[in-house]
Parts: structure tokens; sequence; C-alpha cells
């Protein structure tokens, strides 16, 4: 409530995380957007505006920051590493980044065309694996997630969902397809 005065704040009909994301998006008159998902808690105050220097600095189309989940177990913690160090080895090949946390600078998310709206499955790293590497950052730091994700389809599911993804970089259509996430998903 204590941003009330400086927020504009409006709730939009949605669906599946890319159509409400979108209209989002379309909404927004500023240069950029922030997608987070609703489990993430921003601890730390200058994570933001360190994202934002960031991209300013280096002329970012798409920054992301790592991932940590306090709550959880030692093997959630494992794997939120495992999923910053896939993260930063992106870098080498194709940019990824979950919807957790991605700035996207809105002029050259229109330009993608942003979320592709029949996508059933990861339509956050669809996106950002458009991005070209040099434009695609990721900011010292973290954002907090809970473990509801590994808690709902369980650790091996979603280890090996993220091993197709990875196997299924250029395979568009793979992305089209629910592959058993929402069905599942809490």
């Amino acid at each position: 409530m204590s941003f009330a005065g400086r927020l504009d704040i409006e709730v939009i009909p949605g669906g599946l995380p890319s159509v409400g994301r979108n209209a989002g998006a379309h909404r927004a008159t500023t240069p950029y957007v922030l997608f987070i998902d609703a489990d993430m808690e921003l601890k730390d105050p200058t994570l933001l505006r360190r994202a934002m220097e960031l991209a300013g600095r280096r002329r970012l189309h798409c920054v992301t920051t790592n991932i940590w989940c306090s709550q959880g177990s030692a093997r959630d913690g494992i794997l939120y590493f495992l999923n910053n160090v896939a993260q930063y080895g992106s870098l080498l090949v194709k940019p990824f980044s979950t919807g957790m946390f991605m700035l996207f600078e809105k002029e050259t998310f229109v330009r993608l065309g942003g979320f592709n709206e029949g996508a059933l499955y990861a339509e956050d790293y669809l996106l950002s694996k458009k991005v070209q590497n040099r434009r695609f950052g990721i900011v010292s730091g973290c954002i907090h997630t809970t473990n509801r994700r590994f808690r709902s389809m369980g650790h091996l599911k979603i280890v090996g969902m993220f091993l197709k993804t990875m196997l299924n970089s250029w395979n568009d259509n793979y992305f089209l397809h629910d592959h058993g996430y929402w069905r599942q998903k809490v």
C-alpha cells in the first residue's frame, strides 16, 4: 500500500502466462517491462535498480538474475544452483531465462513478438532464446522462490523436463505442447 500513489496497478484478464504477460506488457508505457512469477520475493532492495543499470550500461534487451530457494531442502538448493549454472552457460549458445525474473526492453519485446501465446510450455525460455547473446545479461544477486514446483511435480520430473527443454532448444514446435507441466502444477 505504501506504493499506491506511485504505481498504476490493474488486474487484467489472462489465461496461460504468455497471454497475461503479453496483455500486461501491451499496457505498459515504460521503456522496460519486468516479468516475475507470483511466488518470487525481491529480498534485495537493490536488485531491480542494478538490473536496470546493467541493461542501460550495456544496452541489453533482456536481463535476468539467479534464482534461490532459501526455504527449501539441500536438494532444492542444488537444483537451483545448477539452473543458475545453466543460465550462465547459455550465454555461449542461446540465452536462457525463466519468467521468474525477466527484465525486457519493451521495444525489443514487441519486435520479437512477445511471448508466444501458442506455447504451452516454457514460453519464457522460448522468448529469451530469441535475444542475441551480446544483448542478454545476468545481474548479480538473486530472486527468492519457493520449492512449490518440486513439491507438486517431484525433483526427477522437473530435472527431466529441464533436460528435454535444453535438448529441444532448436525445436520451437516442442514448446507448443504441455508435456504434463500444467496438468500437474499446483
